[in-house]
């Protein structure tokens, strides 16, 4: 739950960096639309883009990867599709505003990801070593 609170915290702040940088994306200046935009934005991600991506795959390979821009930029556009009052504009705008999106997302990382615990690394681990008697 607190990895989707932190997805839809990044995903406000980033459309509300695109909707300055970029002309054509805007959320009305409302922020309960800007809210209800990134709530939106984290659950089309979750439920819809990993069935795209699997769909595009070979275009995704064959492209390096840079068809998850475009994959990002539709679901930018779908998430408008579905919040009235928030609008991206044509498709350009839509790539402009999916490309500052991956990028405030980028720049928060630091700050959203989970912490990698001790204990966690201990069973990645596989437990005690031959030769030390179980201790650390």
């Amino acid at each position: 739950m607190t990895r989707f609170l932190i997805t839809w915290i990044t995903n406000c702040i980033g459309l509300l960096i695109a909707s300055a940088i970029v002309g054509p994306i805007s959320y009305g200046k409302d922020v309960g639309t800007l809210l209800l935009a990134g709530l939106v934005l984290a659950i089309v991600n979750f439920a819809v883009r990993p069935l795209v991506v699997l769909l595009t795959l070979p275009a995704v390979i064959l492209s390096l990867g840079l068809a998850l821009l475009f994959i990002n930029a539709l679901m930018l556009w779908v998430t408008s599709r579905i919040v009235s009052g928030f609008h991206v504009g044509g498709f350009w705008s839509t790539v402009a505003g999916a490309l500052i999106l991956w990028v405030v997302n980028m720049a928060l990382r630091p700050w959203t990801a989970r912490p990698f615990r001790r204990r966690d690394r201990r069973s990645v681990e596989g437990g005690a070593r031959a030769g030390d008697g179980g201790r650390r």
